[in-house]
């Protein structure tokens, strides 16, 4: 956007202005009384003026940012209305034309003093071209005053309109790159979201499953040679993690809420996580989900079940534990889960060390939620979470 665009609205009157004041000058200096070598000099002066505005001047005033070449068509237009005015007094028309113009290409005081220089050429004209005793005078010295008064308040209007439209364009321009800086950055934010996310949920879904068959590798190949009885059901489970694993893959790609929760409630997926749980280490895993649960959004549904995901994860690779509670209730308006072991017990000092609390804590702001994990009361580790129903 340049400065023209602020008053392009207004701008047409100005050219009314001057089509109608040069076009009045030229024929009253065409007609009035006077050597034909003056009227030439002034007719040729004003023919300059019109063709040099434009060709050239034009452009200038409209959009051109060039200091120096406002500089060199305000003393062109300066020169050349003084050429009509001191050849044919009634050439002093052209000051209709010429002051505006003046204020459009130069700063204030300098117009003024430009201006000011233009407007008494007029009676000095008179002087010139009719002596002393000229009877115009006696008109031309009062209204001379008054042109100059005149002059200088439509100057400092026409200063201040263009200098307020410079700052609206650059403030504009300002605005455009800052709406770009701000949408790249919302680009960028928006990039490292989506790769949070992504990071989150192949944690909570892909990296579990594949250290579950990790896990039941190992047994399998322990057992291989003493019980075969076992091998067939840690490789049915592992088959059936793999199997899972790629159903979580596919709904990740499809930007899907979890597979769990596509085939099945909520309350079932959780029932699943925790079998699925005493299967691989061997050990009694209580879950208790209330019948009362209120219907939640998908996005809470997917935290509370993410956060069993990573506490039953937790347990498997840290806790050693023996027993496991995953009870999950509705309390005052909310859905309270908590997670029990009686393991090795949790240290304060590594919250937040490992991306899967810390994943699971974002995930829990996100929807308005809160999470602790503590030692129990009795040892081992306590996982609480609590998300708006």
């Amino acid at each position: 956007m340049n400065q023209a665009d602020a008053w392009e609205r207004s701008y047409w009157s100005w050219e009314v202005l001057f089509a109608v004041a040069y076009a009045a000058t030229a024929v009253l200096v065409l007609v009035n009384d006077g050597s034909a070598a003056a009227k030439i000099v002034a007719e040729a002066a004003l023919g300059a003026i019109a063709i040099g505005y434009l060709s050239v001047g034009r452009r200038v005033v409209h959009g051109e940012d060039n200091e120096t070449a406002r500089v060199v068509a305000a003393v062109a237009l300066i020169a050349l209305s003084a050429t009509a005015i001191l050849a044919s007094t009634t050439a002093s028309f052209v000051l209709f034309v010429a002051c505006p113009l003046v204020f459009m290409l130069l700063e204030l005081r300098p117009g003024i003093v430009a201006t000011t220089l233009l407007i008494l050429l007029e009676p000095v004209s008179a002087v010139l071209n009719g002596g002393w005793d000229n009877q115009l005078l006696s008109v031309l010295l009062p209204m001379t005053a008054i042109l100059i008064v005149f002059s200088v308040l439509a100057g400092k209007f026409t200063s201040d309109v263009l200098r307020q439209s410079r700052a609206r364009a650059e403030l504009i321009r300002e605005l455009e790159s800052s709406q770009a800086e701000v949408a790249r950055l919302s680009r960028e934010a928006g990039t490292a979201a989506e790769r949070e996310r992504l990071a989150r949920e192949i944690h909570d879904t892909l990296a579990q499953g594949f250290t579950s068959i990790i896990t039941l590798t190992q047994a399998i190949e322990s057992e291989l040679d003493t019980n075969l009885s076992a091998v067939r059901k840690h490789l049915a489970l592992a088959g059936r993690t793999a199997r899972e694993n790629l159903a979580e893959a596919r709904a990740m790609v499809a930007a899907l809420a979890p597979s769990d929760l596509a085939t099945g409630s909520l309350p079932e997926a959780v029932q699943r996580q925790a079998d699925r749980l005493a299967e691989e280490i061997g050990v009694p895993v209580e879950c208790e989900v209330d019948d009362a649960l209120p219907p939640l959004s998908t996005a809470v549904e997917v935290v509370l079940l993410r956060a069993v995901q990573e506490a039953l994860s937790n347990v498997r690779k840290h806790s050693g534990a023996t027993l496991v509670r995953v009870r999950m209730s509705a309390v005052d308006g909310a859905i309270r889960l908590r997670v029990e072991d009686n393991g090795c017990g949790f240290t304060p000092d590594a919250d937040g060390a490992g991306f899967g609390l810390r994943g699971m804590r974002s995930r829990a702001e996100q929807v308005g939620g809160t999470l602790a994990v503590r030692t129990g009361a009795n040892g081992g580790t306590e996982l609480e979470l609590e998300v708006p129903a």
